[in-house]
Order: structure tokens, then C-alpha cells, then sequence
């Protein structure tokens, strides 16, 4: 199985990167957000892959960051999402938007996205309400690192430790742990600005 290509792009179009690693091109299917990321033509680069195999195709998939592939892979979980619809999701609203509206259970937006009708997205928010809560109980208990020097930066600077708190899990559940520190950082202050 493969899990991660690291090679110098042959061929970019929307939705599909052919990258060269060691001598063999491989194809890889893409949501739009990966997409953007990636450089061009002849430029290197490092993709998460998910290998999907069926009886009739060998097909690899491929994702800029960890976030993508785990709700990548939420997604396929789901009865009646495939890959291939599972990627269109992810081409047509962003990770930390998708978590939004999942959490807010916003069927519109998600019926906005191309392929996807009401049932559908009802069934998207339902199954994935119940991983996500799952996945931040988790997170809240253990604490990572980075949660913890953003707030820990917040408290020095002199912040109380109740409002840091607050506003690292806002920043961290918008923009996602997969995000910079120092842009984490900046969307804090920017936070704590207008308490």
C-alpha cells in the first residue's frame, strides 16, 4: 500500500497530479484544495496518499496534509461515499469548514457542494457528528503541545489563562492544528483584540 510520494511534478490539472518518484509516474487523484497547494510543473513535491484498490481499478489518491486525508478517510467510512465523492467533497468546501458545518449541522452548505443532495449531506453530518466528537474529546483530554505553548504565549503576555484557553481552542477548531504557529499565534492576538 502506499502512503506517501515525494517526487517532482510530470503533469498538474485540477483534480489530478502525475508525480515522478525514482524512475515511475504516478497518478494521483486530488481535491481542488491540494491542488492550489502544490507547485508547478518540474517543481518537487510531497503528497499524503491513500491507495484504493477494487476489483476493476488500482487508484491512488493523494492529499497535501493530514487533515485532508483524515477527513478524507472519515468520509469514505460513510455507506453510499465512495472515494471519488468523498474527494469532491473536499474539492468543494475546506476541511475546517466542512468540521463547521458538521458541528452547526448545516445541511445547506454541505448541499451546496457539487454531488451532494440533502439526503446525502444529512447523512454526512450525522455519521461525522459523532467521529469528530469523538476526535476533539480526545484532543481536549491529551492537550497537545502546540495547544499548550499557544496558551502558555498568551498567559506571558498577559492575558488571563480562562480567555487564552477560549481562544486557542476558537482558533485552533477554525483554522486547524495542521496551521503554522505563528499563524495560529497572529489569529489569537487578533481574537484577544476584540474581547
Amino acid at each position: 500500500m502506499i502512503s506517501y510520494i515525494k517526487g517532482k511534478i510530470l503533469k498538474k490539472k485540477p483534480g489530478e497530479v502525475v508525480i515522478e518518484a525514482n524512475g515511475l509516474g504516478y497518478s494521483l487523484l486530488i481535491p481542488l484544495s491540494t491542488y492550489f497547494k502544490l507547485g508547478e510543473t518540474g517543481s518537487s513535491a510531497e503528497l499524503l496518499a491513500y491507495t484504493h484498490l477494487t476489483e476493476n481499478a488500482l487508484l491512488l489518491f493523494g492529499f497535501y496534509s493530514q487533515g485532508e486525508k483524515d477527513i478524507f478517510l472519515k468520509l469514505i467510512s460513510i455507506s453510499g461515499i465512495g472515494p471519488k465523492l468523498a474527494l469532491n467533497v473536499l474539492s468543494g468546501i475546506q476541511t475546517s469548514e466542512l468540521e463547521e458545518a458538521v458541528k452547526n449541522t448545516n445541511v445547506t452548505r454541505l448541499s451546496m457542494v457539487p454531488g451532494i443532495g440533502q439526503k446525502t449531506a444529512l447523512r454526512i453530518i450525522m455519521e461525522l457528528s459523532d467521529k469528530l466528537e469523538k476526535k476533539e474529546k480526545v484532543l481536549s483530554k491529551r492537550g497537545s503541545k502546540e495547544r499548550e505553548d499557544l496558551v502558555s504565549t498568551l498567559v506571558n503576555l498577559g492575558f488571563r489563562r480562562k480567555e487564552a484557553d477560549e481562544v486557542v481552542d476558537q482558533t485552533l477548531s477554525s483554522l486547524g492544528r495542521e496551521t503554522g504557529f505563528d499563524q495560529l499565534l497572529r489569529e489569537c492576538l487578533k481574537r484577544m483584540s476584540k474581547i
